[in-house]
């Protein structure tokens, strides 16, 4: 199975993204949007995955999530990735958050490599996927308005729990499956 950790977020911040989408489609083309149920920070992208290594991260969350407080995150301002470029190949809502955030990030990452799962090469860089451009084209209308959204809030949450998701691959889209949901302490 196809599998990955995340925070899911709060109905009236997925609201929020999915006005902020509907405001940037316009804009935008050749771009695959995230559908509002799918919105989510991403922790630790996992892969495929067999049921033994699914426990094994269940075993993973149990641990790290009660060690945990819940804490802070703020949507807030809007980029793309490769940064400073016409050709941006993913649109985000970046994020502010607690240090917590990152503590248990690196936990993760961690606890899952002594335990077998391959270390994420990139650093750890907090954002919400909003889009993706395979074949990013004429994107300077697209990047004015990410330019106006640059200082925007989007809303704030408390992270109370971490979310196991399987992600089912579809023709329409993706469909995310939640697997476990482990609360913080």
């Amino acid at each position: 199975m196809r599998a990955f950790i995340a925070v899911d977020l709060e109905d009236s911040i997925k609201d929020r993204l999915t006005t902020l989408v509907e405001n940037l489609k316009p804009a935008g083309r050749n771009i695959k949007w995230v559908a509002r149920e799918n919105f989510h920070l991403t922790l630790k992208f996992l892969g495929e995955i067999e049921e033994a290594q699914a426990e094994t991260v269940r075993q993973t969350l149990i641990k790290l999530s009660s060690q945990y407080q819940p804490f802070s995150l703020k949507l807030k301002g809007t980029g793309s990735f490769p940064p400073g470029q016409n050709r941006m190949r993913v649109i985000w809502v970046g994020l502010e958050a607690a240090p917590e955030l990152f503590r248990l990030q690196k936990e993760l990452e961690d606890e899952l490599e002594r335990r077998g799962f391959p270390r994420e090469e990139r650093a750890f860089s907090p954002h919400l996927t909003l889009g993706r451009a395979k074949q990013p084209e004429n994107q300077d209308r697209l990047k004015k308005l990410l330019d106006k959204f640059s200082a925007e809030e989007f809303g704030q949450m408390m992270v109370k729990e971490i979310t196991f998701f399987q992600s089912l691959l579809r023709p329409e889209g993706p469909v995310y499956k939640p697997l476990g949901k482990f609360e913080l302490a």
